[in-house]
């Protein structure tokens, strides 16, 4: 069984991530956790003047936030009468990201999936706030699924690499499990000026090879300066539908996002992103 948690904020994009999501697994046995985490909400809300005005908007917005929960809940099972789903709603005062966080290590959740944009659904940027601090802290793999994407089932997936990683086999498999019910082919893009690799990046290859082993694998390496641009050219040129990347030091996700300003990535995501933490885990 699968362990998916969904943060949401109630908009319009944390809901089409939602409905990506139980299409995506409606072949699985899924336990999800829909999760909203209020505490910014309680220190933004309008009528907080005072100190003794705290208590009180807490307990409005906790009640508030329950009972968004629990109509989402309702409309879920409307949507998705599975029986293959078990349902659970977590309503916390505390940060989207330390409460994601306490929830992957306490059910030792498998994929965090969400929208790539929340409420403030900024054009001009290709992650919001709250979706980048997630794809960067926290320890779990993530699902982003870009706003109005109409769910369509993945037959033709990116993976671009250095071959500098020492993939865990944890989350390869999980690459595997996500993708092979659909028969996914999944290209590795190598960006570089020339084919020949070091024996860590051979050892890497053969690693990612033997692991991701029911999914049809292609290897491609192409000369182009810039990452991102190699990136979406390929995803343009061959009808790539979904698109996996690795958070670490020295990785591809790394140069492209987290070392450049939010509003300056030049990454444009228009397809499901699934970012892989590297991180070993029990």
């Amino acid at each position: 069984m699968v362990k998916i948690l969904i943060p949401t904020d109630f908009s319009d994009n944390a809901m089409n991530a939602i409905k990506y999501a139980l299409e995506f697994f409606k072949y699985q046995k899924a336990e999800i956790y829909f999760m909203h985490a209020y505490e910014a909400e309680v220190y933004n809300h309008e009528e907080l003047l005072s100190r003794t005005d705290f208590s009180h908007i807490v307990e409005r917005v906790k009640k508030q936030s329950e009972d968004n929960l629990e109509s989402l809940l309702s409309k879920v099972k409307e949507i998705s009468p599975n029986p293959n789903f078990q349902y659970h709603t977590v309503s916390a005062y505390n940060s989207l990201l330390d409460e994601a966080d306490l929830l992957v290590d306490g059910k030792n959740i498998d994929l965090v999936v969400m929208g790539t944009k929340g409420k403030s659904n900024n054009s001009h940027l290709t992650f919001g706030s709250n979706t980048l601090q997630v794809l960067k802290y926290v320890q779990c793999p993530v699902l982003a699924i870009p706003e109005n994407y109409q769910y369509q089932q993945p037959k033709h997936a990116l993976f671009p690499t250095n071959y500098l990683i020492p993939y865990k086999r944890r989350e390869l498999k999980l690459v595997c499990d996500l993708l092979t019910p659909y028969r996914t082919k999944i290209d590795m893009l190598y960006v570089s000026k020339t084919n020949s690799l070091s024996f860590r990046q051979e050892d890497n290859k053969t690693f990612i090879e033997e692991t991701v082993c029911k999914n049809k694998l292609s290897f491609y390496t192409t000369n182009n300066k810039k990452i991102d641009s190699a990136i979406n050219t390929y995803v343009e040129d061959n009808k790539v539908d979904f698109l996996i990347m690795v958070n670490t030091q020295h990785s591809y996700l790394e140069n492209i996002i987290f070392q450049s300003t939010i509003d300056k990535i030049s990454l444009k995501i228009a397809i499901p992103l699934l970012v892989l933490q590297n991180l070993r885990r029990q």
